[in-house]
């Protein structure tokens, strides 16, 4: 029912915004004594009509656009449009000129008026990711993850344009000549050290997209809070029973800030997280107690001798473990019986061994251990034994930090909520307790900083859910399935099903995190000038052909956009009509000959040159442009219908 509301206002919303940009022309027509014949919403038959003051008003069938018709615009019985004193030709350039600018003028000064009220109002709640200039997941496989920018890394500018949402991570991307120049700063966050970057980044299909044309640079998402907290609509955020979550210890407002060796920064590296299959390891070098990441592989993937074959097979025994020794999972190092690193091994087949010794790891805690390293404990648990280590790995738990009382204001703007973000965390505090898991130091908090229980994950299909879910989650699994398998290209199609199956197998330790509402809240001035400027940019990229077309929204497209608006509130709402009436206002003063902009063009022409255009020759002009409009829109409207059926089915 809402849904359909939302429809309905976003059709509204459109019509209102049609509304004022013809009222626009029709108020100019009129006073500067121009006769106006009909004034329409919608174009085609009309589904209603009315007279008034000698006007017919009316509303067309097809909805998406409108127009006031002017005496004289189009000539009747070979009759001269300029010899029609009451007509739209009749009058002087300058007044059609008027007349013209004045439905895009509307358009524009209604947009700052939106943005002003908004910013009156004290702006929009929006989530802190959209954003943070602080990047939450780089693609492993991309070249930004190769020349060492990771999560928790910030972001300055792509192509020289200052780094304003997380929109611009996809925007750089699909807009320009397949590169963008990427400017940045690494950052350590426990010595605050700050070290300048500047790459030139090629653009590469995007991994998780099965759409023809969407390429990315490698940064997936922006950073975000992971706040155990009620939901945005208030609704109470219960850890099921059967959640490994349950005894965890966490409490509401806890913000998660660390898991297994990592600081997090968004939800994407809390699951790669848990899904990597990684020990958490504390290990001897000389007089350096370290933490290492190192992989849990089958046994079958490695070539073993003979003799440590059969060390195995011991330490398995001595374990109590059953099943065939190649079924169980070992790290990929050859160790004494005391834990001591003697060597690495080698896998059967090479792929396995670049996924286990990255030529590019996350950070030092996943580079290879060397020879001589001894591991005092795993998972947080001290052990003096291989064969202890041989249990304790066909096992896994998560380590976890949390910020306990986090913030959770709504009332932080951007700049506060990146303070809270980098600042609110005490990292040496961080450093010390984490220090503490698998030590003789028995620490559960430093500060605000607190450590919870160790938490087993499960597959996300053996997570407690209602028959109800259950069955939902099946259907929504069966349809995505239909979908990946219609994928004409085979490659794609496989790299999708693959993609599928991965997270049917993922694991997840159940709990709901939220991120951060902050009150975005502009000038209106610089929310008018700089979203100009990304339309300016838009229409460049589209010109010198550095943007596809098909990405445009179409009339479809725009009341699926306004209708989301409205679901997300009054205010989200009429940010996107203000949006929407920019981009009408803007595109309409461009120099077409269909679209007021190409109007006053040939007036600003009949002003300096001092002649009129024919009839006819105005015919030549309009009617190529206006076929090739219509093209355009039709276009346009059926990729806003293939991207609603994607997004449906």
């Amino acid at each position: 029912m809402f849904s359909l509301l939302y429809l309905l206002l976003a059709g509204l919303g459109l019509g209102f915004l049609i509304f004022i940009h013809e009222y626009g022309h029709y108020y100019m027509a009129l006073k500067e004594g121009m006769k106006v014949e009909v004034f329409s919403i919608g174009f085609g038959r009309p589904v209603f009509s009315w007279m008034r003051d000698g006007v017919k008003w009316q509303v067309g069938w097809i909805p998406f656009g409108g127009y006031v018709k002017i005496t004289g615009e189009q000539a009747d019985d070979g009759q001269d449009p300029y010899e029609m004193k009451d007509g739209f030709f009749g009058k002087s350039p300058w007044a059609r000129i008027k007349v013209a600018a004045m439905g895009p003028i509307v358009n524009l000064v209604f947009a700052l008026l939106a943005f002003s009220i908004l910013w009156l109002s004290g702006g929009r709640e929006k989530f802190y990711s959209e954003f943070s200039s602080y990047i939450g997941w780089v693609d492993p496989q991309s070249e930004l993850y190769a020349k060492g920018v990771r999560p928790g890394d910030k972001i300055i500018s792509y192509e020289g344009r200052e780094y304003t949402s997380s929109k611009d991570h996809a925007t750089s991307a699909m807009i320009g000549d397949g590169s963008a120049l990427v400017k940045g700063e690494k950052i350590d966050l426990v010595t605050n050290q700050h070290v300048p970057f500047e790459y030139e980044i090629q653009a590469y299909p995007h991994p998780r997209a099965f759409i023809d044309g969407v390429t990315t640079l490698g940064i997936f998402d922006s950073a975000r809070f992971l706040i155990y907290d009620d939901f945005a609509d208030g609704t109470e955020n219960i850890i099921r029973d059967g959640s490994p979550m349950q005894q965890s210890g966490i409490q509401p407002g806890d913000r998660i800030v660390w898991a297994d060796g990592q600081v997090l920064h968004s939800l994407r590296q809390f699951k790669h997280v848990i899904n990597d299959g990684r020990a958490l390891l504390k290990i001897q070098r000389g007089d350096e107690i370290l933490f290492a990441r190192v992989p849990r592989l089958q046994i079958e993937d490695f070539v073993l001798s003979p003799a440590f074959r059969e060390e195995l097979r011991d330490w398995q025994y001595a374990s109590r473990l059953d099943g065939k020794l190649i079924q169980q999972v070992f790290i990929p190092y050859n160790l004494s019986w005391n834990c001591v690193v003697e060597g690495p091994f080698d896998f059967i087949d090479e792929d396995d061994h670049a996924k286990a010794f990255s030529e590019h790891p996350y950070s030092d805690i996943e580079a290879p251990l060397q020879i001589g390293d001894r591991i005092l404990a795993i998972d947080g648990v001290q052990i003096k034994k291989a064969h202890e280590l041989f249990e304790r790995l066909q096992e896994r738990e998560i380590h976890m930090i949390v910020q306990r009382n986090s913030e959770r204001s709504n009332q932080f703007e951007i700049e506060e909520a990146n303070n809270a973000y980098i600042n609110g965390i005490q990292w040496n505090s961080l450093k010390k307790l984490a220090a503490s898991i698998g030590s003789d130091t028995d620490l559960d908090h430093v500060g605000k900083l607190h450590l919870l229980n160790p938490v087993k994950p499960i597959l996300e299909m053996d997570f407690p859910r209602t028959e109800a879910e259950s069955e939902a989650l099946t259907i929504a699994i069966k349809r995505r399935k239909e979908e990946f398998q219609a994928i004409p290209d085979p490659v794609r199609r496989a790299e999708a099903l693959r993609i599928l199956e991965e997270q049917e197998k993922s694991l997840i330790v159940g709990v709901a995190l939220q991120d951060l509402t902050i009150k975005y809240n502009p000038s209106p001035i610089w929310m008018f000038a700089h979203l100009s400027g990304e339309i300016v940019h838009v229409l460049k990229s589209l010109i010198v052909g550095d943007l596809n077309p098909k990405w445009l929204a179409g009339p479809v497209g725009i009341v699926q956009i306004i209708h989301t608006g409205w679901a997300h509130g009054i205010m989200e709402g009429l940010f996107w009509l203000a949006l929407i009436s920019l981009n009408l206002g803007m595109l309409n003063l461009l120099p077409l000959p269909v679209l007021d902009g190409g109007t006053i063009c040939l007036c600003l022409f009949e002003m300096m040159s001092g002649k009129r255009l024919k009839a006819k020759t105005m015919e030549r002009i309009i009617l190529p442009m206006l076929v090739l409009l219509m093209g355009f829109f039709v276009f346009v409207t059926y990729h806003d219908i293939v991207r609603l059926f994607t997004q449906w089915f």
